[in-house]
């Protein structure tokens, strides 16, 4: 019987964030890195952009994106291991974690990674090149300068550093820079304080079972921050529950026995506990304004460029993620970042979810929300929606665009 494969890397993201849901739901697959020759000749030309993860079914089919990825495997799972609770408060929650951990970290994740070079590189560096040329040292690395595969060690470094520095400029790219750089890291210990309280009592994010929100969180706090040399130890040292949280999310087994026997079920009657409330106004205070920054400049994007049709690839050219740079205002900075449309599919996920739930969930996930700063996720909307078709991101229908100003 053939077996999906995931090619992806462990320093990859997304990656980890595909990985974990395959590892937690015990599904058997092969994982190859994007070094082997079968994704340049199979992979990218279908995909139209070099990219990952991408999941390749058993049957052939190729599916890039990690929500599109779970989706596809959680269709077929019984409600008491799908990885979206039932519809409600905890399903809007989780959606909102997701997002989160998908776009919201992406400033400690890449300065952690990327301004630590002493501890760092010779770790990160080796990671990026065997992920990137395989041991016998052939490479499908298309995109960097002549590498003499011969040469091992030396072409495996050249070929890291190339792939690195395309990475390392997104630091700056996602707001990183000299005088955000004590704010991001206030920031980030500020969040791995939170999360580690909440972590105390309970093994995943709703209780005894992963959800979505434990999948979108995992895909940072895996592949740059428990695994990077730096931030290991950081997480180590502040936020012992987070690290063990990471690994319990790369294990195929519940792997929760510190917390004594608990029921593999979601918190009972739809709830949602002080610790988590705590981290929800966290978000709402380091997240909502970029969010609504975000949505206003592609609002304006879509009404300035005029000619965007149902159906059109988003940005023109599927591995064009940014429309432009949209500034606001973060701890006090006025901070710069690529405006990013798939932000959008997260936005709708969170209000999907919303709407499936009946009139007094939403009332008490409106209530949550708002109390957290992140009423707005419910709202927020640009002129067209963002879709996923053939792998690829697409502008979507019309309908009324809510701005926040």
């Amino acid at each position: 019987m053939e077996l999906p494969v995931l090619y992806a890397m462990r320093s990859s993201l997304y990656s980890a964030k595909a990985r974990s849901y395959l590892i937690k739901q015990r599904i058997n697959y092969i994982e190859r890195p994007p070094g082997d020759p079968r994704f340049p000749a199979e992979v990218v030309p279908e995909i139209g952009r070099w990219i990952i993860p991408v999941l390749q079914t058993a049957d052939g089919q190729l599916i890039q994106d990690t929500c599109d990825i779970i989706d596809h495997f959680d269709a077929e799972m019984p409600p008491e291991r799908s990885a979206k609770p039932p519809a409600g408060v905890q399903n809007v929650v989780t959606r909102v974690l997701e997002m989160f951990g998908s776009e919201g970290l992406m400033r400690p994740a890449l300065h952690y990674r990327w301004n630590f070079d002493g501890l760092n590189m010779p770790f990160v560096g080796e990671d990026f090149g065997r992920g990137l040329m395989l041991a016998d040292g052939s490479s499908t690395f298309a995109f960097g300068p002549e590498i003499n595969a011969s040469d091992g060690a030396a072409a495996r470094a050249e070929v890291s550093k190339f792939a690195a520095d395309r990475m390392r400029a997104l630091t700056l790219d996602f707001g990183v820079n000299p005088e955000t750089i004590p704010e991001v890291e206030r920031s980030y210990h500020e969040f791995l304080a939170l999360l580690s309280a909440h972590l105390e009592t309970t093994p995943y994010m709703l209780g005894g079972r992963p959800t979505l929100g434990d999948f979108g969180l995992i895909a940072p706090l895996y592949a740059h921050l428990s695994r990077d040399p730096d931030p290991s130890l950081i997480m180590k040292r502040e936020a012992w529950p987070v690290w063990r949280w990471t690994e319990r999310m790369n294990s195929p087994i519940i792997d929760s026995g510190e917390y004594g026997d608990v029921p593999l079920e979601l918190f009972a009657d739809d709830a949602i506990p002080e610790t988590l409330k705590t981290l929800l106004a966290y978000i709402g205070r380091e997240f909502a304004a970029e969010v609504e920054a975000h949505v206003g400049f592609i609002d304006d994007w879509l009404a300035e460029t005029g000619e965007v049709e149902e159906g059109d690839v988003v940005g023109g050219k599927p591995h064009k993620r940014s429309l432009g740079l949209v500034t606001w205002n973060w701890r006090g900075h006025e901070i710069t970042t690529n405006a990013i449309p798939y932000r959008l599919l997260h936005l709708q996920r969170i209000q999907a979810a919303f709407e499936q739930a009946d009139p007094a969930a939403q009332d008490a996930a409106r209530e949550l929300l708002s109390q957290a700063g992140l009423s707005g996720l419910l709202e927020l909307k640009a002129r067209r929606r963002v879709v996923r078709s053939n792998n690829r991101e697409l502008w979507g229908a019309e309908q009324q665009a809510v701005v926040l100003s």
